[in-house]
């Protein structure tokens, strides 16, 4: 990617200097832009994204106290905090030169300038106000970043089950393009993991994923959050403030549960989306974004279209590959697996935590329905190591409902089971099937308690 020239806008009211000036930094690489009074240098900042403004103390209205220039430095700084100020005075005026950068100005030069200095002064000030901005944004992203840690669950990306591995397959495909993906399923089976293996195997890995929870982005501060302010923009605007479309520039946005975004703010994320560009609140200069997209949610858009709620031109605009990742309950090879790294997640900061899950717990597990998924089975997972008795995870331990478990036929191998122990599950299995499944009355109808019932279930 070739990189933009930095661009400067120089003021002053004599075209001699002016044409100078552009003479000597246009062949050091800069863009210029030139303007004679202060109203017009107003309205470029307005317009223009700048690297660096040069300009004049004096002009026509007063050639000798600085007061316009001074005017004008406060209204720059109105419109951009951060934007790098050079004043040029005349020998005369270094006192007054100095008052400038007292109130805003960035650096001063003589005239007339040494070529070697006044170079060396807009480099060093492009460079700093560059860094100065970059600390910014990476301040933000690491507090965003950092919330999503503790937020999201970090587990392995488990694909056991022939469901689960022609999904992956889908997604390693699809992470290798720049296309807009929308992630589809139930709450809990992991969208959020699978958007960040998306970016991890995207040619953005170099950059950030930033998430927005969409569904927590009110109505009234949507716009601040995803486009950002500039300082004084509304009344607590102490400062300016970068969106998260700026914040994830070269890399991921995943705006997760996007069907909540509120619909009047819907035709402003479909703008940037089509555009790349966008204004922070209180700006009128445009700005540039490069994203990646991606979004998830557990609505039918669909259905959110017809009803309403939800544009269809954004539909279009998000779903240029949507991918629905199942349900943990479709996913029966994989959840073992899932648990115990779940065990291993939880346990990581205690090395003499070493957890193993009984045989009768893993039948329970697969037994399951999860209607939670994945988020669920993390929180049974972490309930069941803080509750058991030792180090061997049991089904008590566990504390399923078990109105959800699931009829599941149990494979026996004979040679390693007595006839009594074979004829006990026949038993258990067909009472299950009779009651659909509920073990606690398939329990009540054996005139076992729902432990020991699940005793038994721990011996085959």
């Amino acid at each position: 990617m070739t990189a933009m020239k930095q661009k400067i806008l120089l003021v002053d009211d004599d075209n001699d200097i002016l044409s100078a000036l552009k003479m000597l930094l246009v062949p050091e690489g800069f863009e210029v832009s030139l303007t004679q009074n202060p109203e017009a240098a107003i309205a470029a900042v307005r317009r223009e994204n700048f690297s660096l403004v040069l300009m004049d103390l004096n002009y026509s209205l007063d050639t000798t106290s600085g007061e316009e220039g001074l005017q004008l430095i406060a209204s720059i700084r109105k419109l951009d905090e951060c934007l790098p100020i050079v004043v040029m005075t005349g020998w005369a005026t270094i006192e007054v030169a100095v008052s400038t950068m007292q109130n805003g100005a960035n650096d001063f030069i003589q005239k007339p300038w040494d070529i070697d200095r006044l170079i060396a002064i807009i480099n060093n000030q492009i460079k700093l106000a560059h860094s100065e901005k970059n600390a910014q944004k990476l301040k933000q992203q690491n507090q965003l970043l950092e919330q999503q840690v503790n937020r999201e669950f970090q587990g392995e990306l488990i694909a056991l089950s022939a469901v689960m591995q022609k999904t992956l397959a889908i997604i390693n495909q699809v992470a290798k393009s720049n296309a807009s993906v929308l992630l589809t399923g139930e709450n809990g089976t992991g969208k959020s993991m699978f958007a960040r293996y998306i970016h991890e195997h995207s040619s953005r890995v170099h950059a950030n994923q930033i998430s927005v929870n969409m569904g927590a982005v009110t109505e009234t501060l949507f716009e601040s959050e995803m486009f950002g302010h500039v300082k004084g923009a509304f009344t607590d605007a102490k400062s300016t403030r970068i969106g998260r479309f700026e914040l994830a520039d070269e890399g991921t946005l995943f705006l997760d549960e996007i069907a909540n975004t509120p619909y009047s703010q819907q035709s402003k994320l479909l703008r940037v989306l089509e555009d790349s560009e966008f204004e922070k609140v209180g700006a009128n200069k445009t700005q540039a974004v490069d994203i990646r997209l991606i979004t998830a949610t557990n609505a039918n858009l669909s259905d959110a279209v017809t009803n309403g709620s939800f544009r269809k031109d954004l539909l279009y605009r998000i779903n240029t590959i949507a991918i629905e990742i199942p349900p943990l309950r479709d996913r029966q090879e994989d959840i073992i697996a899932l648990a115990q790294s779940c065990l291993k997640i939880i346990t990581r900061n205690n090395d003499n935590a070493k957890f193993t899950i009984s045989s009768g717990a893993k039948k329970a597990l697969v037994a399951y329905d999860w209607p939670g998924n994945i988020r669920e089975l993390n929180h049974v997972m972490e309930r069941a190591q803080i509750l058991c008795q030792n180090s061997i995870i049991n089904i008590d331990d566990l504390g399923l409902p078990a109105s959800n478990t699931r009829v599941k036929t149990l494979v026996v191998e004979p040679e390693k089971l007595a006839t009594l122990e074979t004829m006990e599950l026949d038993i258990i299995d067909k009472r299950l099937s009779y009651f659909n499944g509920n073990a606690l009355k398939a329990a009540k109808s054996l005139g076992l308690s729902r432990s020991a019932f699940y005793r038994r279930l721990e011996k085959i």
